[in-house]
């Protein structure tokens, strides 16, 4: 297979990943949410919530992740580049440390996705929110990383990315606060 079709099928596969982490982080804030209501319809709702975490876990974003890093290693190693070539490129060296940690957050949304079939409800509907914000962060990351590979400028875009990250989470926090502060007047 020629790198174009690998390098086209990996970003297919990235997008099918993230489209898959993006929705399951928002099933699990309207399956906590659920939690709030009634009896009946909170059973109705974690049974449906259930079902479709299951599908959309284990039919797209799973399947998705593993055809992403298949497709990404064939491409570190196509005969296209010298032996180890990518690997030995600084901004490669920290995309691969965003996607380990991109991993990382799968298998605890995997573990979420478990504890919430088992009823066990760790996680508050704002801590999954902002939970959901760590894969846009990832997302954002990986694709400077990418596209502006050896110029420096990759390093200033990725250090601002993160201070604006931080300053919408301060923003977050301040909107949330004035308006609890509202609901009780």
């Amino acid at each position: 297979m020629d790198f174009t079709t690998i390098k086209a099928l990996h970003i297919i596969f990235v997008v099918s990943w993230f489209a898959g982490l993006f929705y399951i982080v928002r099933l699990f804030i309207y399956h906590t949410e659920a939690q709030e209501r009634d009896e009946a319809a909170k059973k109705v709702l974690s049974d449906q919530f259930e079902i479709m975490e299951k599908k959309l876990w284990w039919i797209i974003t799973t399947p998705a992740m593993i055809l992403t890093i298949v497709f990404g290693t064939w491409m570190l190693f196509h005969s296209q580049y010298p032996k180890y070539y990518l690997l030995q490129q600084p901004w490669m060296q920290i995309k691969l440390t965003f996607v380990a940690l991109l991993l990382f957050y799968h298998f605890v949304c995997q573990k979420i996705i478990s504890d919430l079939k088992k009823g066990i409800f760790k996680w508050k509907s704002n801590g999954l929110r902002l939970w959901n914000e760590v894969a846009t962060l990832a997302l954002v990351a990986i694709v400077f990383l990418v596209e502006m590979q050896n110029s420096m400028d990759w390093i200033k875009g990725t250090l601002g990315f993160f201070g604006v990250a931080i300053g919408l989470m301060i923003g977050i926090k301040i909107y949330k606060k004035l308006r609890q502060k509202d609901t009780r007047l």
